[in-house]
């Protein structure tokens, strides 16, 4: 991680899948660059703990969110509040997502495709209609989702997944249209091969060791979020290429 310069001081950021791989370090990176960052995911210990890590850094709390995104009216009542205490949102960092199951489409659980749509793509809808009108309201409100290979290459087995991802990039280019004449911008990440728990449950016999660590690509997460960026409906990849 490379020396704080407070590159986002005073924003309001918040980051989904925050306790855990690439989530919890956006996270620690944006609090240490001084934003005030809100984190959600589902898991209230795992939060207290990457909080008491903000704290020790940078000696502010973070705000805590235990949420599971599938509560879909939970979403709505996170940009009430958010509207009540800052009157804005600066960024929106779309990271939680889940893996499913890989195995040939015809032997997918219906439970499973509905699990992974209902994370991956519907999630982020919701999050999107419920920060839109906060993110408006800043000077530059910068939201990010991220996506994987498969949303563009088909993968057999990653039925569930790659499908979500393909909805999750055509969602945000819409969108990115919508907003084009707007203070707000919006991009996809593709991180690649990063060590995650995710990472680890789809590619089960790879040595972590050979391949990044989350820590490597906050930083192009906190150039895609400052209010500097103007790219806009764009994907970008792990070396912080626009690739799409």
């Amino acid at each position: 991680m490379s020396s704080p310069s407070n590159r986002l001081e005073g924003r309001v950021a918040l980051i989904t899948g925050a306790s855990r791989g690439i989530g919890r370090a956006v996270a620690k990176r944006f609090a240490n660059e001084g934003a005030h960052v809100i984190l959600v995911a589902t898991t209230t210990g795992a939060l207290e703990e990457i909080d008491d890590e903000i704290f020790i850094e940078t000696g502010n709390h973070a705000t805590l969110v235990p949420l599971d995104l599938t509560d879909f009216g939970g979403i709505d009542h996170l940009g009430k509040a958010i509207y009540e205490r800052h009157g804005h949102l600066d960024i929106l960092i779309g990271n939680a997502g889940v893996l499913g199951s890989l195995t040939p489409m015809g032997h997918l659980k219906p439970e499973i495709w509905d699990q992974v749509m209902a994370v991956n793509l519907t999630a982020n809808w919701r999050l999107l209609r419920s920060m839109d009108p906060l993110l408006q309201q800043s000077d530059a409100g910068r939201a990010t989702f991220v996506t994987s290979t498969v949303g563009n290459q088909p993968r057999a087995y990653w039925s569930a997944y790659s499908v979500s991802k393909a909805g999750l990039e055509m969602m945000t280019k819409i969108y990115a249209q919508e907003v084009a004449n707007t203070s707000v911008r919006a991009n996809l990440i593709n991180p690649g091969a990063t060590r995650t728990a995710m990472r680890a449950q789809a590619m089960p016999g790879e040595d972590p060791d050979t391949i990044k660590s989350p820590d490597a690509i906050a930083e192009i997460f906190l150039r895609m979020s400052e209010p500097a960026w103007d790219a806009n409906g764009v994907m970008v990849d792990e070396d912080g290429k626009i690739v799409g």
